[in-house]
């Protein structure tokens, strides 16, 4: 049986290490922690700010599909077959200049007849006219032969015009794409020849909520940016605003007119366009300063003693990484940037060195306490 004396000494051994356990444990008097629901003692690093008005340009942003100024799939009128072509793939033609020729051989031959009979009935008529001044004939007779004279020229006139049909060349200036037909080729009204498209200067169609309307009109400035040419900007402005909204989408199509003078712009590319507006004064914050809790919109600003407050905001728009608060905020207030993911109503806060970690890069230069 152990004496007294051990036993004591057991005793005072585990009475020891439960008084060090309850020190180190997570949440105690040692650790400061939240154990009784109260902030924590031990002040948290953070970056903070004091807001403050800026100059701030209304933008919109939405993606848009490049149309060419004018354009058309180039087509015959007549059935008829491929006698010549006179473009290639890609080129750029002038108005009227000739694309292919169809076989015109039957419209030559009725046009020479057509002629013969058109002289004849002239001829027939001026000897007729001689007559009449003569009294030899009745002058009904001359009309009658003027009537078939003016006929005959029509008929000139019609085959002329259909000779004119064999010859299809470019309705405007502009950029031929792939040559869709050969010499030899039976082409049909709607056969495609090929595509012309005039690219000096594009449209870009693109949609726009109808909250938006009121926010864009013709004349204003546009920034578009296309994936192909990332470090290329086109500047343009907006031509028109359609007449009417699609209930299906309750968006409004726009339109933008750019030029294009190297063509680096094609029709159907999707590109990115930006609408630059008024420019007025604005309380900006970062946007990492802003926290989301489902759809409401929160920041810690700094209150007495260094304790930090969650306060509710409303943003109205963001752009290059910063957030134009409308309410919630007033100037001169300061409030946590970097650093609110450790953070908790009621906190202590300290300003962390810009210099000291990575939780501070890129942040804004940090605001001294007031």
């Amino acid at each position: 049986m152990p004496s007294p004396t051990r036993i004591g000494a057991l005793l005072l051994l585990a009475c020891a290490l439960s008084a060090c356990g309850d020190k180190d444990a997570p949440g105690g008097a040692g650790k400061g922690g939240p154990g009784g629901g109260k902030g924590s003692d031990r002040p948290v690093p953070v970056t903070t700010t004091r807001v403050q008005t800026q100059s701030f340009t209304d933008t919109l942003t939405a993606i848009g599909t490049v149309k060419a100024r004018e354009s058309v799939t180039v087509t015959a009128k007549v059935s008829e077959i491929v006698q010549t072509v006179h473009f290639d793939s890609g080129q750029d033609v002038r108005v009227g200049a000739p694309l292919i020729t169809l076989s015109d051989r039957q419209q030559q031959a009725a046009l020479s007849e057509a002629q013969a009979s058109a002289n004849e009935a002239d001829r027939l008529l001026r000897r007729q006219s001689e007559l009449v001044q003569q009294q030899l004939i009745a002058r009904a007779q001359v009309d009658n032969q003027r009537a078939a004279r003016d006929a005959a020229q029509a008929r000139v006139a019609q085959i002329r015009a259909q000779l004119a049909d064999r010859v299809v060349r470019a309705p405007f200036s502009g950029v031929l794409g792939l040559r869709q037909v050969s010499p030899g080729a039976l082409v049909t009204p709607g056969t495609p020849i090929a595509t012309l498209d005039d690219i000096s200067r594009v449209y870009v169609d693109f949609p726009l909520p109808e909250s938006q309307l009121s926010r864009v009109g013709a004349g204003q400035r546009v920034d578009a940016r296309a994936v192909a040419w990332p470090d290329q900007r086109f500047e343009g402005m907006v031509q028109t605003v359609d007449a009417r909204i699609d209930p299906a989408t309750r968006a409004v199509q726009v339109r933008a007119d750019l030029p294009n003078p190297q063509r680096l712009l094609r029709p159907g590319m999707l590109i990115n366009i930006e609408i630059s507006g008024a420019t007025r004064s604005a309380l900006l914050l970062p946007e990492i300063a802003v926290t989301q809790v489902g759809r409401d919109s929160y920041v810690y600003r700094v209150g007495k003693g260094d304790a930090v407050e969650q306060v509710k905001v409303v943003v109205a728009s963001r752009r290059d990484g910063k957030a134009e608060i409308v309410e919630g905020l007033a100037v001169g207030d300061r409030v946590v940037v970097d650093g609110t993911g450790k953070l908790k109503p009621g906190d202590r806060i300290s300003e962390a060195d810009a210099k000291a970690g990575p939780a501070s890069a890129g942040a804004p230069a940090a605001a001294k306490k007031g």
